[in-house]
């Protein structure tokens, strides 16, 4: 009789499970292999939670160039430009032209503006004398 004839058939639950999870497979060099398994061992994981993990990990660093350079941008732009409102419109204009910026730095000097420590030492000095 052939192989075949002989295999158990498998229960519904059974297939369903092997539908749901298929078998991933690969050939690596046995030293890879090797070095794997002891670092799954010391980590207390299996192979199919370090797939899971790397899957995962792929997939958060796996952005498109275009969409990081733009994401990226945003994040600075948000946190390093400096707005103030229009008095006309009310819309908000970036300070970008060197004299818009020289403006602002003379506005603030004039104003008092400085670093917080700076100013919590002055008070310190005044509430010492």
């Amino acid at each position: 009789m052939r192989r075949a004839e002989h295999k158990k058939k498998r229960s519904p639950s059974r297939e369903r499970y092997e539908q749901r999870n298929p078998t991933v497979s690969a050939r690596v060099p046995e030293d890879t292999r090797t070095r794997l398994c002891a670092v799954l061992q010391t980590h207390g994981l299996s192979l199919a939670d370090a797939l899971k993990i790397l899957a995962g990990e792929l997939e958060v660093k796996a952005i498109p160039i275009e969409e990081a350079k733009k994401l990226g941008y945003e994040e600075a732009k948000r946190l390093y430009m400096v707005t103030y409102p229009c008095s006309i419109c009310g819309e908000q204009v970036a300070i970008t032209s060197p004299k818009g910026k020289e403006a602002a730095s003379k506005h603030m000097v004039e104003k008092g503006w400085g670093h917080k420590k700076c100013h919590e030492q002055v008070l310190r000095r005044a509430h010492t004398f």
